[in-house]
C-alpha cells in the first residue's frame, strides 16, 4: 500500500465581489491529488485536497517543502498500525518534520489542503462516508447524514442596490435554506443598517440572520455597531474587530448581550485555545468558526476540538467557516452544530453532492464514500481535467 503520485494545481476561484476588507477580484486556491496504488472497481484510489476561500494558492510552499517530504517518506511510514490503510496521525508528522512551532500563517493552509486529501483516501478504502468513520475512530459512534446549514452571501458588488441584495437572499430562501448571512462594514453604519432591514424583511426573524464585519473594526466602531444592531436580536455578530485582538472580542463580549462569532482566521489549537481563554466567548450564545482546511487539517482539528472539551465547551458551538465537504462531514461525524454552504460562489468547490436535500436550513446527504466529491459532478468533472 503505497502512494504513487501527487499533483498540485492552481485554480481561479475569482469575483468582483468584497467584503469589509478584501477583493476578490485575484483569488485562487490550491488543489491536490493523491494517488494510491490501492484499487477499488479496478480504479486507483485517489483522494483530493483544497482550501477554503479567502486565501490564495499556496503552491511553493506545497512544492518545495510539504509534497516533497511526503514523496521521500517509506511505505511504512506513512501506514496505521494494523498496515491495512494509511494513517492521516502519522503523515501530517512528516510533513511536519523541521518545522518550528508558531507561524501559522499560510503553512497550515498548505499542510490542511494536504490532509483533507488524505483523510478522502483513508475514508475511501475504508469505503465509508468520511463521517461515519470519524464517529467511529474518533467520537462517540453517532452520526447522522442531516446537519444544520447556513447560506454565507451578502457581499458588497459594483452596482449591487437594495433591491438585488433582497433577490440574492430571495434565492436562497428558494434553496431551502432559512438562515442567511451578510457582510458588514464596507458602508457606512447608516447604509448597513438599512441594508440589514432590508434582509430582514425577506428572511423575517433576525435569529435567521448573521452579519459578518471581517475584522474591519476598531474596539469603539466595533461596539457602536453592536449597540446599533442589538435590538434586532440576529443569530450572531461576527468578527467585528481584528481575528488575534482578544481583547476587543472580550470587551465586545461585555456590552454586546447576542452571540459573537469568530474563529475562521485562527489557524491552530493554540490560538484557538487562546480565544477562548482571553476572548471573552460565552459558552452558552457565542459560536466558533475554526476552518479544519487553512488551520493544518483534521489532525490538527480534533486536537482543537479536545482541546475546546477539556475547556467545557460543546462542540455544537463549532459552525465552521469554509463551505466545503470537510467541514460537512465533519459536522456529521463529530457533532459541530452545522456548517457554513455559499450556494452561488466559490463553485465547485462549495456545498454537498449534488442530491443532497436542503430543507429549512438543514441538508441531508446521499450515501457516498470519502468526501463525497465524486457525488458532485462540476467538481468531478474539475478533477478529471486537472489530473489527467
Amino acid at each position: 500500500m503505497k502512494i504513487i503520485d501527487i499533483q498540485e494545481k492552481i485554480v481561479p476561484i475569482s469575483s468582483e465581489i468584497k467584503n469589509a476588507y478584501i477583493s476578490f477580484a485575484k483569488m485562487d486556491c490550491s488543489v491536490v491529488a493523491i494517488k494510491t496504488d490501492v484499487k477499488i472497481d479496478g480504479e486507483n484510489v485517489i483522494g483530493y485536497g483544497f482550501h477554503s476561500n479567502g486565501r490564495y494558492a499556496v503552491s511553493e510552499l506545497l512544492t518545495k517543502r510539504f509534497i516533497p517530504r511526503l514523496k521521500a517518506a517509506k511505505e511504512k511510514e506513512l501506514l496505521n498500525n494494523e498496515g491495512n490503510n494509511f494513517s492521516p496521525e502519522k503523515i501530517w508528522k512528516i510533513l511536519m518534520q523541521n518545522e518550528k512551532p508558531g507561524g501559522h500563517g499560510e503553512r497550515s493552509t498548505a499542510v490542511g489542503t494536504i490532509d483533507m486529501a488524505v483523510w478522502d483516501v483513508v475514508s475511501k478504502i475504508e469505503r465509508l462516508p468520511l463521517y461515519e468513520y470519524l464517529a467511529k475512530k474518533y467520537g462517540d459512534g453517532n452520526f447522522t447524514n442531516k446537519i444544520f446549514v447556513y447560506a454565507a452571501g451578502g457581499y458588497y458588488y459594483p452596482g449591487k442596490d437594495i433591491e438585488m441584495l433582497q433577490d440574492e437572499m430571495r434565492s436562497y430562501l428558494d434553496l431551502g435554506y432559512s438562515t442567511v448571512k451578510m457582510k458588514i462594514g464596507g458602508a457606512s453604519l447608516k447604509d448597513d443598517l438599512n441594508r440589514i432591514e432590508s434582509v430582514l424583511k425577506i428572511v423575517g426573524d433576525g435569529k435567521n440572520l448573521c452579519v459578518d464585519a471581517n475584522g474591519r473594526f476598531d474596539l469603539k466602531t466595533a461596539i457602536e455597531y453592536g449597540k446599533a444592531i442589538e435590538g434586532y436580536n440576529l443569530k450572531w455578530y461576527e468578527e467585528a474587530g481584528d481575528p488575534l485582538d482578544y481583547e476587543l472580542n472580550s470587551k465586545l463580549s461585555e456590552t454586546y448581550k447576542n452571540g459573537i462569532a469568530t474563529g475562521e482566521n485562527l489557524f491552530s489549537m493554540q490560538d484557538s485555545r487562546n480565544l477562548i481563554r482571553y476572548g471573552g466567548m460565552r459558552k452558552d450564545i457565542d459560536w466558533l468558526q475554526f476552518d479544519c482546511s487553512l488551520s493544518y487539517g483534521l489532525v490538527e482539528y480534533l486536537r482543537t476540538l479536545k482541546m475546546m472539551k477539556e475547556n467545557n465547551w460543546s462542540s455544537t458551538r463549532v459552525i465552521p467557516h469554509g463551505g466545503h465537504q470537510i467541514s460537512c462531514n465533519i459536522a456529521a461525524g463529530l457533532n459541530l452544530g452545522g456548517n457554513e454552504i455559499y450556494p452561488s460562489l466559490f463553485q465547485p468547490f462549495g456545498g454537498f453532492p449534488d442530491d443532497s436535500l436542503v430543507e429549512n436550513s438543514y441538508v441531508t446527504f446521499p450515501e457516498f464514500i470519502g468526501m463525497g466529491y465524486e457525488n458532485k459532478v462540476k467538481l468531478k468533472d474539475l478533477f478529471k481535467k486537472l489530473f489527467k
